[in-house]
């Protein structure tokens, strides 16, 4: 194909995916903004008093770069894991493997519009937070980036768990399980320098803590974490999975019969 060919293709696949979530904004948009809202009130307005102060900020300060991170975790993946498989369970990404299109060029679309998914609910979410405190930025190219690699990470693993899903009930067990937990232990709420050595060693095993607290560096300048060490990480994780999930649209794993 043309790169003009490939520039349409890629574009149709990220405007079909955007249209997609915002056309639904009721069950995309709306539900994670009114949930942060009640995060928001519970733990910042009302637990957050009692807490006092969590690395020499105010406790609702530390928790919004968190809480917007996991905005942008969520709905990046459950974006991608919903559409991709509504597709191949509708049989009509058959259509578009059949196609001369490459292969990245899909995946990138998806990507995509997980990314554009996860961003606008994040900035959303962020708005919100205005409300309850005054955001602080320490290092906005931080904070740009590491929502950036974050959001394609988390749209690439939404990717790969569609392409695995039998049924809806395995496009759920991920986020659920597995996704879910990872982001409540990865120091949303706390810093991990509360926890005992043991439990801090358990605790860099997660791979969201690099992403909360490198974002939390770009508003506050406060890391359990160093920086470059959680770029590192994030960065390698966005390239294996990347690299994955490529690899399993070449060889048609769960699509092709």
């Amino acid at each position: 194909m043309k790169a003009s060919e490939i520039l349409v293709a890629y574009r149709t696949i990220t405007v079909r995916e955007i249209r997609r979530f915002t056309r639904i904004w009721g069950q995309t948009i709306l539900p994670p903004a009114i949930t942060m809202s009640l995060y928001f009130v519970i733990f910042g307005n009302l637990i957050g008093p009692r807490i006092g102060s969590m690395d020499g900020h105010d406790y609702m300060d530390f928790i919004v770069p968190g809480l917007i991170m996991m905005s942008v975790i969520t709905n990046s993946y459950s974006n991608v894991v919903s559409s991709f498989f509504s597709q191949k369970f509708q049989h009509s990404i058959e259509e578009l493997l059949v196609s001369p299109v490459p292969n990245w060029v899909i995946l990138a679309g998806y990507v995509t519009g997980g990314v554009a998914r996860g961003l606008a609910v994040g900035l959303i979410v962020t708005l919100l937070s205005l409300g309850f405190t005054d955001l602080q930025l320490h290092n906005p190219l931080i904070i740009v980036a590491v929502v950036l690699c974050t959001s394609v990470l988390f749209s690439l693993g939404g990717f790969i768990n569609a392409v695995f899903a039998r049924s809806f009930d395995d496009v759920s067990i991920v986020p659920t399980f597995v996704l879910t937990p990872l982001t409540y232990l990865g120091g949303v709420f706390y810093s991990i320098s509360l926890l005992p050595d043991f439990w801090q060693g358990v605790s860099k095993a997660n791979p969201i803590l690099y992403m909360v607290n490198a974002f939390r560096y770009g508003f506050l300048g406060i890391t359990d974490i160093d920086v470059g060490f959680a770029f590192a990480m994030i960065l390698g994780f966005t390239g294996l999975l990347f690299a994955f999930a490529l690899h399993l649209l070449n060889v048609g794993k769960g699509i092709r019969s």
